[in-house]
């Protein structure tokens, strides 16, 4: 079918099938679009688990503000390596974890939300120590090789004292099973992992920036467009892009719902292609500085 609808992905073409509803319900959906930039930072992820195990293993830290598509590159890394029965042990081989930083961090919370991420039951009066080694046993079991903490700028929320306890907790993590560490954060996450000296080395860092006017940009509204269901190629000229830009404020999330909003009219008018029109008269429902925060 792509290739009669060179316009759009296999995937994307298969879709216009549906009736009108399936079509927008598919837009509205969270999707995952592949653009460079996402790619590479799943390549660098990728890399983590092919590396050999050590006593100081490589880790990623990756920054950006609110809605920069942080949380869907962890999602995609996540999905990309599921847990597979072994059927020689009769475990679960877990290689990637992810888990949320807890919003006021602390030893007991952080392990418990770890054990509850590892479907391990918890003793109600277990104390950090029973909790830890808990912990260790069962990510041991299951070969972790990558732990993935997404929202690490909860850390700052804690006393100085808790964010070393904390810091101290993931080396320590990383030290004793030889896995690797994936941090997402907003861009105040780096004074959060910087306060572990020795943590923050083997930290390499990836900045989502604001997207600007650029080659970059404009593959990521043709990749978007591409993973669109409407029936007419949409041909935007740079005038559109600009717009694009400044009323999403580059903000990865706000350019996914502009042209999302702007499909939806497109199928609802019969028009099937978001025009240079329709982006001239498009008005936001967003709050871009609402979104930032």
């Amino acid at each position: 079918m792509n290739d009669t609808i060179p316009h759009l992905t296999a995937d994307a073409a298969a879709l216009l099938s549906e009736i009108n509803k399936g079509r927008i319900r598919a837009i509205r959906s969270r999707r995952w679009v592949l653009y460079p930039r996402a790619k590479q930072a799943l390549d660098r992820l990728e890399t983590l688990l092919e590396h050999p195990k050590g006593t100081r293993m490589p880790s990623v830290a990756i920054y950006g503000d609110s809605g920069m598509g942080k949380t869907m590159i962890m999602k995609r890394f996540r999905d990309q390596h599921p847990p597979v029965f072994d059927r020689r042990s009769g475990v679960l081989k877990t290689p990637v974890l992810a888990m949320e930083m807890v919003s006021r961090p602390g030893e007991r919370r952080f392990y418990g939300e770890l054990l509850t991420q590892l479907g391990a039951p918890q003793a109600p009066r277990a104390d950090i120590a029973q909790m830890e080694q808990a912990a260790l046993r069962i990510m041991g079991a299951i070969g972790l090789q990558v732990l993935v903490i997404d929202e690490v700028h909860n850390i700052l929320a804690g006393t100085y004292r808790e964010q070393r306890i904390v810091l101290n907790t993931l080396r320590f993590l990383s030290n004793r099973l030889q896995m690797s560490l994936v941090c997402f954060g907003v861009n105040e996450a780096r004074e959060a992992i910087g306060g572990d000296v020795q943590l923050a080395r083997r930290f390499e860092q990836l900045t989502l920036s604001r997207w600007a006017a650029n080659e970059q940009f404009e593959t990521l509204v043709a990749s978007i467009l591409r993973n669109t269901p409407l029936r007419q190629p949409s041909v935007l000229t740079p005038k559109s892009l600009r717009r694009i830009l400044q009323i999403t404020d580059g903000i990865t999330a706000n350019i996914f719902h502009m042209l999302g909003s702007l499909a939806i009219e497109a199928i609802e008018s019969g028009s099937e292609k978001i025009t240079d029109n329709a982006v001239a008269t498009w008005v936001p429902t967003f709050d871009t500085e609402a979104a930032i925060a």
